[in-house]
């Protein structure tokens, strides 16, 4: 235990720095709200008015694009749609689903929840836009890996101000979004992933009393580690294999898990929807009551979906596709999954048991898992499993984002992709040591930051994106669609 107290002593001093400059806020009826919170609100309300709601629009035609497999081997790109989707959701399906929930009700009540479902809808116009852009803008690998592509904001948001004449300007705000970036998956993909695991296991274990492995969270975090190292060291192939295999079994495992528990408490169903509904709209505490849940709800989508983040786009980018366009709608079932699905299983699952009402303070998945083991004594054994899958396939898909800002920044080296991946590797220990706490403002804090950059790119390239969906949609009325 002297070791994972001396790691997190050392980690302190950073988070809160990070966290003091990132989330800056103003107050506003005596509530602390953060500018970069109202910066993706605001990303999302545009786009979904700007777009026409293509959300809700195309989403059927989303469905249809995913379930195609047509996909043509000599269309350029790495992976298919659905191993692309699937990419893109295990960084998205995570522990955000699961603690991230738990912390928001746990910080912002049962309403937080429902505000948490509402990003996810209108977050999902926001990837449309940026995993279209992601696409079209993607470049191939240095002339020794030819075959290898990369794409994201980093490569966007330089054309977007090459064209307005400010190149530098580009290269700077490129690089700022790749550095945020590199922090985000070393916070979000690393840090908080395996930190919430390893509790996980101490729950179910019985705490510092479980054994060696688990009792010591740097031992926890080294296994974790070298299991992580073994898939990201094969590229994104590896990475859009196991994902693809992972993210629908821990998906339909969860969702199934979380159905049973309700159907234990059916008639106590309308009860905690009329909660999380009465609580984000209504609350008892008034209007600062009603803006902390909002505030919360907000920032625990964004670090669930990741719409506004980028990150997404990255993963998206290595389709094989020549439609761009088609690619951001399929893009856009990652916020509706993530958030609208499964999260909101998640809230009523901790709402529908009561679990929420014995927090003091902020809770992770030690709240989620108690609010299941209302449900039958063992499901916390089977949520471990669940938590871990989740966690694990995040940190895979979250070590190639980090992996595609670096080689921006540095090239397409084999040596410089060797040290990115131990360095992440790193923060995985770190992070089974680290108090939540710590890991939350640090991870809250590169992550968000993310979306500064990310966000002015969308806007300034907003109107090419509506005049490539308007001629996408008539070459598929018509049916002259590249692969």
């Amino acid at each position: 235990m002297e070791i994972d107290q001396a790691i997190n002593a050392a980690f302190e001093p950073l988070s809160r720095l990070v966290s003091a400059v990132v989330l800056f806020s103003v107050s506003v009826m005596g509530m602390e709200i953060q500018l970069v919170l109202l910066w993706l609100v605001a990303a999302a309300l545009f786009f979904t008015l700007y777009l026409g709601f293509a959300n809700v629009r195309y989403f059927a035609l989303a469905i249809r694009l995913l379930r195609d497999t047509n996909d043509s081997k000599n269309t350029d790109g790495e992976i298919s749609r659905f191993e692309a989707l699937m990419t893109s959701l295990s960084g998205t399906v995570g522990l955000g689903n699961i603690a991230g929930v738990a912390v928001a009700i746990s910080v912002g009540g049962p309403g937080a929840a429902f505000w948490m479902a509402v990003m996810g809808v209108f977050g999902m116009s926001t990837k449309l836009v940026e995993v279209s852009l992601g696409v079209k803008y993607r470049q191939h690998g240095s002339k020794r890996h030819p075959e290898k592509i990369s794409g994201g904001p980093m490569y966007y948001l330089r054309s977007a101000f090459d064209r307005y004449g400010h190149p530098r300007l580009g290269s700077f705000m490129a690089a700022t979004f790749a550095v945020c970036c590199i922090g985000g998956t070393l916070g979000a993909g690393g840090l908080f992933q395996v930190n919430q695991a390893y509790h996980q296991a101490l729950v179910i274990t019985g705490g510092a009393d479980s054994g060696f492995l688990v009792s010591h969270g740097w031992l926890f975090g080294l296994v974790t580690a070298l299991l992580v190292g073994l898939v990201i060291l094969g590229g994104i192939q590896w990475i859009a294999a196991v994902a693809g295999r992972i993210v629908p079994l821990m998906a339909i495992i969860y969702i199934l898990m979380g159905c049973i528990v309700i159907g234990m408490h059916i008639e106590a169903l309308p009860a905690a929807i009329q909660t999380i509904i009465g609580m984000a709209l209504y609350p008892q505490a008034g209007m600062g009551a009603l803006l902390g849940a909002l505030l919360v709800g907000v920032q625990r989508a964004a670090f669930s979906n990741e719409a506004g983040l980028g990150s997404s786009a990255i993963a998206h980018s290595s389709v094989r596709t020549s439609e761009p366009v088609s690619q951001g709608i399929v893009g856009m079932l990652g916020p509706f999954i993530d958030t609208v699905i499964i999260c909101s299983i998640t809230s009523l699952v901790i709402v529908i048991s009561g679990a929420y009402s014995e927090s003091n303070g902020m809770e992770g998945v030690a709240l989620t898992s108690r609010a299941f083991a209302i449900g039958l004594p063992w499901f916390p054994y089977a949520l471990a499993a669940t938590v871990f899958l989740f966690a694990y396939s995040t940190m895979i898909s979250w070590s190639y984002y980090g992996l595609k800002c670096v080689t921006y920044l540095f090239g397409e080296r084999d040596s410089i992709e060797i040290i990115y991946k131990l360095l992440f590797c790193f923060a995985i220990v770190v992070g089974a040591s680290a108090e939540l706490s710590n890991v939350m403002m640090f991870m809250d804090s590169m992550v968000l930051a993310m979306s500064v950059p990310n966000i002015i790119g969308l806007f300034m390239l907003a109107p090419e994106i509506r005049q490539d969906l308007k001629e996408y949609l008539l070459r598929h009325k018509n049916g002259t669609l590249h692969p």
